[in-house]
C-alpha cells in the first residue's frame, strides 16, 4: 500500500458524479498554493472528472491509484504567479538540452524538487528526490562539484532551488525550463 504525503484527504467514496468534483472544489479553495490533495472516490467515472477538472482550473492532477474499488486522486493546488513568476537564477537549460545530456551520458546530477507525490507519479529516470520545502535541511545528499539541473513542474519552484543551491556554494546548477509539464524525454513511475 503506497502512503503519499498530502496537505488535506478529501472523502468523496459513495458520492455520484457531481459531487465529488464539487467537494473537490471546495477542498482546494481551502488549500494554500503547492498543498497537495487526496480524493478518496468510489464512482469510476471520477477519474476523468477530477482530471478535466483540475486542467480547466488551473491545478494539477498528478495522477490516480487504485486500491480495491476506491480510487484515491491526488492534485496539487497552483498558485496564482505558478505560470508567470519572474525567474532570477542566471543558468537556464531547456528540457532538450538536458535530454540530450542524458541520451549521451554525461555525468550529471537531475534534481526533482517536486512535491513526492508528483514524483512517484512521473519523474525522469535516477532525478532525485527533494521537495523544494525540504531542500534546506537536505542539502548535503548533494556534491558542490556535482553539475546539478533542476527540475520542478515548471521552471519556478526549480529556479527558487537553483538560487538556494547557489547561495550554499554549488558552482554549476541549472533551472531546466518548462520542466515536467512539457518533459518528452524517458520518465518512470510508480506504475512502471
Amino acid at each position: 500500500m503506497t502512503t503519499l504525503k498530502t496537505d488535506l484527504v478529501l472523502d468523496a467514496k459513495g458520492l455520484a458524479c457531481p459531487m465529488p468534483i464539487v467537494k473537490t472544489k471546495k477542498a482546494m479553495n481551502g488549500l494554500e498554493a503547492g498543498q497537495v490533495l487526496e480524493v478518496l472516490a468510489t464512482d469510476k467515472g471520477s477519474k476523468a472528472d477530477i482530471k478535466a477538472w483540475a486542467q480547466s482550473s488551473g491545478h494539477q492532477y498528478l495522477g490516480t491509484i487504485e486500491e480495491g474499488d476506491v480510487l484515491k486522486h491526488y492534485l496539487r493546488k497552483a498558485s496564482s504567479n505558478e505560470e508567470a513568476a519572474e525567474r532570477k537564477h542566471p543558468h537556464v537549460t531547456s528540457n532538450v538540452e538536458l535530454a540530450a545530456k542524458l541520451d549521451a551520458n554525461e555525468n550529471i546530477v537531475v534534481l526533482d524538487v517536486r512535491e513526492a507525490a508528483e514524483y512517484v507519479f512521473n519523474h525522469i529516470p535516477n532525478a532525485i528526490s527533494i521537495p523544494l520545502g525540504e531542500l534546506d535541511d537536505r542539502v548535503n545528499e548533494l556534491s558542490k562539484d556535482a553539475e546539478i539541473f533542476v527540475v520542478c513542474r515548471t521552471g519556478n519552484r526549480s529556479d527558487f532551488a537553483a538560487q538556494k543551491l547557489t547561495e550554499k556554494g554549488f558552482s554549476t546548477v541549472f533551472n531546466v525550463v518548462p520542466g515536467m509539464s512539457e518533459w518528452t524525454g524517458k520518465t518512470t513511475s510508480l506504475n512502471s
